[in-house]
């Protein structure tokens, strides 16, 4: 198997073809700001259109005021957010009524999970977003295209050049202030070097619903940026980027605790993109580390990982109507984890993966398109295991008309195979992946050039889940299945100086026996609106209006699971352009609504922010 494994590396290193390319935008030698357009993971020509992505811009980030990524996802329909506080506390994401740790996160398209965290989940209240140049959401089961853990969905953050250089200062009325520096230099030998950085500093009152003590953060951020051209068909990247936040956090949902948390992480990536005219191929490799501490009544605790990734692939264009692509990833994490202060625990182990992956897409007619995709990925305690996604469209006039059948899987983390603690559960390094099946069927209705409405219906098994057993003092697969059902709905309208769209979510995520998953609200919806508007004493500025209902959702509220009730959000932001500045204002929850999200965890009333721009 290992030689096959080589074997197939080695064909996509070897393939890199010597053809010319015709000049456009992806050799932008002269450094002029582009759309950044981004590829989905193990797709080809014919068949990457068939993924459900929604690619957020710079542009959308500053149009919205959003300060970190939670901001910026809380827009997304089929996403809920959940903060344990304020900024820089841990924060969850569940997709369509998911598990967080079933939502892959990637840096530039590699896995960034954090494997010393018990569950291996993603904690999106460490990153802010302004060295960030876009994020790419992608909704539904896409272990095919991502690999392990993808269950639900990923989420892409993108670390591109930035070719305007600027920096910006703000602030608002919960002691935030926040700085950003951007700068771009092409140098004479044609080498493109940007940097980013970034500075949060945050106060507020305590997470805990009734708390009185003063909670804040500090956030750290850089991006380093370096792309060089070889050709005019080759091109090296690489990136550094790397966050510091320190906070306070409370203890517990109901006991009101003055510890403090330090989380660092940094990630370095580099590699080569090629491109022809009839075939594109990446080359990357990918270093990251978590490194936590947590200051715990006297006690520090302590959690590590390192992650090491290779990934090669190849995408042709066969003829006007066939494309195909192959791939290989190699993974290898490890990881330290030590907690001294609620419980005694100490996991150390390591764990690695080899994948290989591959895509066919083929044009039926010029109205149906039929695609597939297919990853195994061969783990040292799971062995091996395939996932694969079948999708087929077809266009009837103005309705595009989309079906998929595809499998997900998520691998245990370090902690389930290998960890322990003072209560008695342990590690299972017999334990099998959680795996899934997903239906799905999606209607895009194109009524004009202004107007478009989707409509998606889906439905999920997950089965083999991995839970604690305390009868058997370990981790292991239960044998009660999850059913998940949804459908997301959306109406988007457009003229020349406005949009306005329209969007609803139901889901349900029960287990076998009916019982509701906690945090997974039935029903949510939301508006957003976005206008240009000429005035006669300012002159012309943007208006974006952001609002979002979340329903009745049931949590633990420390001491039995309860019925939390609904809230409607409004967010407003103003833009001015000034010459070739800009000044913005912003109101985040604007009816100043008091509630909780999760169970006895306050969030922030009325936060009123300015910030202002300068370009040179």
């Amino acid at each position: 198997m290992k030689k096959i494994y080589l074997s197939f590396i080695l064909l996509i290193l070897t393939s890199i073809e010597a053809l010319s390319l015709e000049k456009c935008e992806w050799k932008n030698t002269k450094g002029l700001p582009c759309a950044i357009i981004t590829k989905t993971p193990n797709t080809s020509s014919f068949n990457e259109k068939n993924t459900n992505k929604i690619s957020i811009t710079k542009q959308d980030i500053i149009n919205s005021g959003a300060l970190d990524v939670n901001d910026v996802l809380k827009m997304v329909n089929g996403l809920d957010v959940f903060q344990s506080g304020e900024k820089g506390q841990q924060t969850s994401i569940f997709t369509r009524g998911s598990e967080s740790n079933h939502t892959l996160v990637l840096l530039n398209g590699i896995a960034i999970n954090d494997q010393s965290v018990t569950d291996g989940l993603h904690d999106f209240g460490q990153d802010f977003i302004s060295t960030l140049q876009q994020v790419d959401v992608y909704k539904g089961s896409n272990g095919a295209h991502f690999g392990p853990n993808a269950i639900a969905g990923a989420i892409n953050f993108i670390t591109d050049i930035d070719y305007s250089n600027s920096y910006s200062i703000g602030g608002s009325n919960n002691n935030n202030l926040n700085l950003n520096y951007n700068t771009t230099k092409i140098t004479n030998n044609d080498w493109h070097l940007n940097f980013k950085g970034s500075f949060n500093n945050n106060e507020t009152k305590s997470a805990i619903a009734k708390g009185e003590e003063k909670d804040g953060s500090r956030n750290y951020q850089i991006n380093l940026n370096g792309v060089k051209w070889l050709g005019d068909n080759l091109k090296f990247k690489s990136t550094l980027y790397g966050r510091k936040t320190k906070a306070d956090y409370d203890g517990s949902a109901t006991e009101e605790m003055g510890f403090v948390s330090d989380n660092k992480m940094y990630a370095f990536q580099t590699g080569l993109e090629q491109k022809t005219n009839n075939s594109e191929g990446n080359l990357k490799i990918h270093y990251h580390k978590y490194d936590r501490e947590y200051a715990n009544s006297g006690y520090l605790d302590e959690y590590y990982s390192e992650s090491l990734v290779v990934k090669g692939d190849r995408n042709f264009k066969k003829n006007s109507s066939l494309s195909f692509g192959y791939g290989s990833e190699y993974k290898y994490d490890w990881g330290n984890f030590e907690n001294r202060g609620s419980y005694n625990a100490s996991t150390k182990g390591h764990m690695k993966s080899l994948g290989i992956f591959s895509n066919l897409g083929y044009k039926l007619s010029e109205k149906q398109n039929l695609s597939f995709h297919l990853r195994g990925d061969n783990h040292n305690t799971t062995d091996f295991n395939e996932t694969y996604k079948l999708n087929i469209s077809q266009q009837i006039g103005k309705i595009n008309l989309n079906a998929s059948h595809s499998t997900g899987l998520r691998n245990p983390t370090l902690y389930e195979l290998y960890g322990t603690d003072n209560y008695g559960i342990k590690g299972n390094t017999s334990i099998k992946p959680e795996k899934s099946k997903t239906n799905e069927l999606s209607l895009n209705y194109k009524y004009s050039e202004d107007i478009t409405f989707k409509s998606t219906a889906y439905k999920t098994i997950i089965y083999d889940r991995i839970e604690s057993n305390a009868a058997y003092s370990r981790h292991e697969n239960m044998k009660t299945d999850i059913n998940q059902r949804g459908l997301e709905n959306s109406v988007f309208f457009k003229n020349n100086n406005q949009t306005f769209s329209l969007y609803n979510s139901f889901s349900k995520s029960r287990k076998d026996n009916g019982q509701a998953q906690n945090r997974r609200p039935d029903l949510s919806y939301g508006a957003k609106y976005s206008a240009k508007i000429k005035n006669s004493s300012i002159g012309e500025f943007l208006m974006n209006m952001n609002y979002r209902y979340t329903g009745n959702y049931t949590d633990w509220d420390g001491a039995k699971n309860s019925k939390q009730k609904s809230v409607n959000l409004i967010d407003l932001s103003f833009s001015k352009k000034i010459f070739e500045n800009s000044i913005s204002f912003n109101i985040k929850n604007l009816l100043d609504k008091d509630y909780e999200k999760p169970a006895t965890y306050s969030q922030d009333g009325r936060r009123i922010g300015i910030n202002f721009k300068k370009t040179y």
